[in-house]
């Protein structure tokens, strides 16, 4: 266990009282996640090239060792972060694509990409800057392209039955799903319409971008190939 923290207690010896110190100490999975969500508000702040294992250290109180004991290093706890925030982003879309309407599926996954964005902005932050060269958990792109796959299922089923080409779902759910991503960033920053409002702007275009759709599309312009 790691010490959190100094308490001092007195005892009577002569008249006068001495001081002895009694410590709290942090078990190791509190010290870890401590250590978690001290690295997640760095890296968001100033991205993992920007933040240090002395920086983590001792926003925790702890010494450098403690930080190498439980992650490695800063690339061992960056990697933590990153895999746990993108679980946590995988699991809200996933989890908010109930049954009903097509449509209806369209609006739980924006607002649950928005939701995770106003909840976890730390954590979103940290998954859309760019990775370190050696990372190998993943990244922002990978992570959606995650995402884009539980959407292509709908879309396949929603292409069938509208008598289209089933093979081209995996096409347009990459489109929809890295358009509301990229709405995602912007709004971050922004904040502004309300994120109901945002919702039903994504869901507009693609909704209505989908119910219009060619099955068999051409282009207009001169170039062909």
């Amino acid at each position: 266990m790691d010490v959190v923290g100094d308490e001092s207690s007195s005892s009577g010896s002569g008249g006068e009282k001495a001081r002895r110190t009694r410590r709290t100490r942090m078990t190791g999975a509190e010290r870890r996640q401590q250590l978690l969500d001290i690295g997640r508000t760095l890296f968001a702040e100033k991205g993992f090239e920007g933040t240090s294992v002395e920086e983590i250290a001792a926003k925790a109180g702890v010494s450098k060792p403690v930080v190498y004991e439980h992650f490695g290093g800063k690339e061992g706890l960056y990697a933590v972060v990153v895999d746990r925030e993108m679980q946590r982003l995988l699991d809200m879309v996933t989890s908010s694509l109930t049954a009903g309407h097509p449509r209806e599926l369209c609006e739980q996954a924006a607002f649950a990409l928005l939701d995770y964005i106003e909840e976890y902005t730390d954590g979103f932050r940290v998954l859309v800057r760019d990775s370190p060269v050696a990372q190998s958990t993943g990244t922002f792109a990978s992570l959606i392209s995650d995402i884009a796959t539980q959407v292509e299922d709908i879309l396949g089923m929603e292409f069938k039955a509208r008598g289209f080409d089933p093979k081209l779902a995996p096409l347009y759910s990459q489109a929809l799903v890295g358009s509301v991503a990229l709405t995602g960033q912007w709004w971050l920053t922004t904040r502004k319409p309300k994120k109901a409002e945002v919702a039903a702007h994504l869901v507009n275009l693609a909704w209505h971008g989908l119910g219009n759709l060619e099955p068999n599309p051409r282009l207009i312009g001169h170039r062909k190939s």
